[in-house]
């Protein structure tokens, strides 16, 4: 069948009730069927199956059901944590039409702040508070999600192994690893770079920053299901000996990693447990 949102779930339900299924590559498809000039459903299933028949299709790599629980884990934690700012956004951009400015504040004392300025205005005490209680169930959840998000990534192997490396964090080292669910897989063989995780090395800001590049995080959600590369490992490899090597004097514009090309020893990640 041809993978899409569903396929996920119809492959191990079709799997467990004793039939092979194959997961084909949606562009490859759409490639082959284009040249169809009246497209209906019973024509797809059709051309589908010459393409079975044939052998002119890619394979598509089936992520694990542990794998797929982690994506949404993080997909739910970096939703909420997108609601929240835009609450506290919103909290501030309000009450400056006012002429109230919360200022820089933590997180913690944000509320206190907010009440104090709305202190004694019964309509931007309704609205705002209306929106604090809001953000404070947002906050609640975040937290719980991210705590864990945590917990995952310390019971993990190889996101213990992932952060002992330089700039690696929690987040970068679980995104990464749910992206990659299986090295030895056919798609995991395709070398692609490893900036859809933020493991790229980050351009520095100062001529000293030079010598002690780190890593540069990018959003989770820009881990895409094309992003499934067992070539990180050099990489990251390659920037931990960076590191520690304080004779490097690398260009300030130099933000691509060396080639896919390279002589450290590369050990493929084990599955998820």
């Amino acid at each position: 069948m041809e993978a899409g949102p569903l396929s996920q779930w119809l492959r191990d339900g079709l799997a467990d009730a004793g039939f092979e299924v194959v997961l084909l590559e949606t562009r490859h498809v759409k490639a082959a069927l284009s040249a169809m000039t009246v497209k209906t459903d019973r024509k797809d299933a059709r051309g589908i199956a010459q393409l079975l028949r044939m052998g002119w299709y890619r394979p598509v790599h089936a992520k694990s059901a542990a794998c797929q629980e982690v994506r949404a884990l993080l997909v739910g934690r970096k939703l909420l944590q997108a609601k929240l700012l835009d609450v506290e956004l919103s909290i501030r951009g309000i009450l400056r039409g006012f002429g109230l400015k919360v200022g820089e504040v933590s997180r913690g004392c944000f509320e206190p702040r907010v009440r104090e300025l709305t202190d004694g205005h019964a309509m931007l005490e309704m609205v705002i508070g209306a929106m604090l209680q809001a953000r404070s169930a947002l906050w609640n959840e975040f937290t719980r999600l991210h705590r864990e998000m945590l917990k995952i990534a310390r019971r993990d192997q190889v996101c213990r192994r992932l952060m002992s490396a330089t700039g690696f964090g929690a987040l970068v080292a679980i995104t990464y690893r749910s992206a990659v669910d299986d090295p030895v897989c056919p798609d995991a063989s395709q070398i692609r770079t490893p900036a859809e995780t933020g493991i790229t090395a980050a351009p520095p800001s100062a001529p000293d920053a030079r010598r002690h590049p780190q890593l540069h995080h990018q959003p989770e959600h820009t881990s895409r299901p094309a992003a499934r590369s067992r070539s990180g490992s050099h990489r990251i490899a390659w920037l931990a000996s960076a590191t520690s090597d304080q004779r490097s004097r690398r260009s300030p514009k130099l933000t691509c990693l060396p080639p896919a090309a390279s002589t450290v020893p590369h050990s493929p990640l084990p599955a998820l447990e």
